[in-house]
């Protein structure tokens, strides 16, 4: 198959790619950098370097592609975020719709159900309706879990304060997954070819930010490490002191405030969905251990 993959080589499409060309698969890499052609070259890729909020390039990019892998940035400038994600997702849309390819696979996310009230996810709920009127066309969300990996930007705090937490409490149960296992999903999923409109939750672990306190806090040796449930104030406030933009701050604070209500978990866990991902809290532990 001729298969376009967007994200660059991030932690989903490093390993995306990997598993496509060893599946035989001719692969395109979407990359908004040019740096990134040798090292995509390297591993069987071909480079296709662009905006993804350009459709004439998106166009080109899916051109003869049998199946196309589509990702949106969720920080995608300092303001205007979840407008530039729907300007991108147009711009996706417009490209599937003009270069004709039957099946699309779109990373989205727990949560992205909702209209409003989940942070930077409400992008990808609006990027979610415009895929909905694309017309002979297989497509699949793949709403993926909070991800593991999002716990290396806890790193300096646990360091400097020998504390982690966010502005939900210890006992949150949230659905996390890890990059390997979207990629292994991606993968499977755009082999399809399928029909219609389907959603997919990908999930690798259904845990509490206790258990991720105390999990990855026996492996860096700090047994003792607390999850400490902050308000929606300091949340925002210990973001913007950290040098992240008032707007961004301020969804992943509402995020946040998400994540502590049920809401953005709620689907996933009133319908059951089965967990698919491999790779479980304890596993990403050595990974966090070795990179800590």
């Amino acid at each position: 198959m001729k298969i376009t993959i967007s994200g660059s080589l991030g932690n989903i499409g490093k390993p995306l790619l990997k598993k496509l060309v060893a599946s035989g698969h001719e692969v395109t890499v979407i990359s908004s950098s040019s740096d990134r052609s040798e090292a995509i070259e390297a591993l069987g890729g071909k480079s296709a370097i662009g905006s993804v909020s350009d459709a004439i390039f998106l166009e080109k990019a899916f051109t003869d592609a049998d199946a196309v892998y589509v990702m949106t940035p969720p920080n995608m400038g300092g303001s205007n975020i979840l407008a530039n994600m729907t300007e991108a997702g147009n711009a996706f849309a417009n490209a599937i719709k003009k270069s004709g390819v039957k099946r699309v696979v779109m990373l989205s996310s727990i949560g992205a159900d909702l209209p409003n009230g989940t942070g930077p996810i409400a992008g990808l709920y609006n990027i979610e309706k415009i895929y909905e009127t694309l017309e002979n066309t297989s497509i699949t969300f793949l709403r993926a879990g909070f991800f593991f990996t999002n716990f290396y930007h806890d790193v300096p705090m646990i360091k400097g304060a020998g504390i982690i937490g966010a502005n939900y409490p210890a006992s949150t149960v949230i659905p996390y997954v890890h990059p390997e296992d979207i990629a292994a999903t991606v993968a499977e999923e755009l082999e399809k070819t399928g029909s219609g409109i389907n959603v997919r939750y990908i999930v690798s672990d259904v845990r509490t930010p206790g258990d991720a306190a105390k999990v990855l806090g026996e492996a860096i040796g700090k047994p003792e490490l607390p999850w400490v449930e902050f308000t929606d104030e300091q949340s925002l406030n210990g973001m913007a002191q950290a040098g992240l933009p008032e707007e961004i701050a301020g969804l992943y604070t509402e995020m946040g405030t998400g994540l502590r209500s049920g809401a953005i978990a709620g689907d996933f866990l009133k319908n059951k969905t089965a967990v698919y991902g491999k790779i479980k809290l304890e596993d990403f532990a050595k990974e966090f251990v070795s990179n800590f």
